[in-house]
């Protein structure tokens, strides 16, 4: 059996090393490095996929963020609403543009903002919500665009670890995560689910003049070279990443069903562990798994970490701390226990090697050692 690795990009490389070798040699012949001819293919092709009309690339998943509250024209002292269980960023660009951060709990089992908790937080200030589409599954979104209408708030969707979902709305419509709320936005991380080989992001909409301004921003505020019409910011996706990105697009749902198959036999093993509690699915979207994250009752995850990593299997805490209780964010005045949900989820959840690599034999004998460690550890 091959080493267990969380995520296993070089075994993916391998797979397609023929097409990513190719892709990245024209552009080094090429010469354009910057917004060159990859770069606009690569766009084209996300926008076909997606079903979106705009797709601008930039920096990475942070700067996609920033980019997308500034063409929206958001002031400082906005409030804006995110959920407390996710990456710091979501949190870091409010703050660093000086709008204030309204946080609320996740739902307990998807893991996902909670529509119920957004509205009970919306107040006269409140312009904006940011729905994190959490470990691979779509937020309530139907929900959560009723609000906005309601209440007159832009949504931007941070699609970063959803890439490839689909989301059904009860009137039959299915739509991609990240092109449902006024802008969507990703992560090219190496190890989200269409990943580069380096940093990377993109922002989704559907609306032409805020595609412009987007544009423009990402750009030094130029829409013209030299004619600064915004105050901009320099964002931009390098050719070499664009041409690998362009080829693992061609692949991402054969690479999200690879994802689909290990969860369903991680769960086959899983649901009949007790204290173990499997993701949950939601009717509304798919899940193509960005991470594979279970819950533990009464399970000392501490001592099942170091267990399984006598036994050669990595795990992550995704998130280990409240955002609300990171020192850098203490002047939100948030305190413990203000959030539950989100501080019990803290404790409990772990994540589990997860990636397109991952085999029938790995994921079976991940299961059995933590079965072992179940029976003979905590029912003693």
């Amino acid at each position: 059996m091959n080493e267990i690795r969380m995520v296993d990009l070089l075994s993916q490389y391998r797979k397609i090393k023929p097409e990513i070798d190719q892709s990245i040699q024209q552009v080094i012949e090429s010469t354009a490095f910057i917004n060159g001819p990859e770069v606009k293919s690569f766009q084209k092709d996300f926008e076909n996929y997606l079903g979106i009309k705009h797709v601008i690339t930039c920096g990475n998943g942070t700067d996609a963020l920033q980019i997308s509250l500034m063409a929206l024209g958001l002031k400082p002292g906005d409030e804006i609403i995110t959920t407390d269980f996710t990456f710091i960023a979501t949190v870091e660009i409010i703050e660093l543009l000086g709008m204030k951060t309204v946080i609320v709990d996740p739902e307990p089992d998807s893991f996902n903002i909670s529509p119920g908790s957004i509205e009970k937080a919306i107040t006269k200030k409140t312009k904006a919500v940011i729905p994190v589409h959490l470990f691979g599954q779509c937020a309530d979104m139907e929900s959560i665009m009723n609000i906005a209408k309601k209440y007159n708030l832009y949504i931007i969707e941070d699609a970063a670890q959803a890439m490839g979902t689909d989301y059904s709305f009860s009137n039959g419509v299915i739509k991609k995560a990240g092109t449902i709320g006024n802008i969507g936005c990703t992560s090219f991380f190496p190890s989200k689910n269409l990943g580069g080989y380096g940093d990377g992001g993109a922002i989704f909409t559907g609306n032409h003049d805020l595609a412009e301004k987007i544009r423009a921003i990402a750009n030094h505020g130029m829409k013209v070279k030299y004619y600064h019409s915004h105050v901009g910011v320099n964002s931009r996706l390098d050719s070499i990443q664009a041409a690998v990105l362009r080829v693992k697009l061609k692949h991402l749902d054969e690479f999200n069903l690879a994802r689909q198959k290990a969860a369903n036999i991680y769960d086959n093993v899983l649901t009949d562990i007790n204290n173990i509690t499997i993701p949950s699915r939601t009717s509304d979207s798919t899940h193509i798994f960005n991470q594979y994250t279970i819950k533990l009752k009464n399970i000392n995850r501490a001592k099942l970490r170091k267990f399984l990593q006598s036994r050669g299997i990595p795990t992550m805490i995704y998130y280990p701390v409240p955002m609300h209780l990171q020192d850098a964010y203490r002047h939100l005045g948030y305190r413990e226990g203000d959030f539950p949900v989100t501080e019990d989820l803290c404790r409990t959840v772990l994540s589990l090697p997860m990636h397109t690599e991952l085999t029938g034999e790995q994921i079976n004998y991940i299961t059995d050692n933590i079965n072992e460690f179940v029976n003979h550890y905590v029912s003693m």
